[in-house]
C-alpha cells in the first residue's frame, strides 16, 4: 500500500440493506420484558443447579420431554 491509504468499502445503493449485528442478549431481555417470554439454555453459567432443574421440569411438562 503505498502512502499509508486505506482501502474502501465498495459503495452502493444496497448499502443500506445490510442488516447490523443484533445484541443477542438485548433481544432476549427485550422479550421477557415486552412480552414475558424466557430465552435461556440450560447450559448457561449464570444459572444454578436448583435453576436448571426447575427450568428442565417446566419445558419437559410443557413440551414433553428432550430428545438424546
Amino acid at each position: 500500500m503505498r502512502g499509508g491509504h486505506k482501502p474502501t468499502e465498495p459503495r452502493s445503493n444496497l448499502g443500506r440493506f445490510v442488516p447490523e449485528q443484533m445484541d443477542v442478549e438485548e433481544v432476549k431481555a427485550d422479550g421477557w420484558r415486552d412480552h414475558e417470554i424466557f430465552v435461556i439454555p440450560l447450559s448457561d453459567p449464570r444459572l444454578g443447579w436448583i435453576e436448571r432443574q426447575v427450568i428442565a421440569q417446566a419445558a419437559d411438562r410443557i413440551y414433553g420431554r428432550r430428545r438424546g
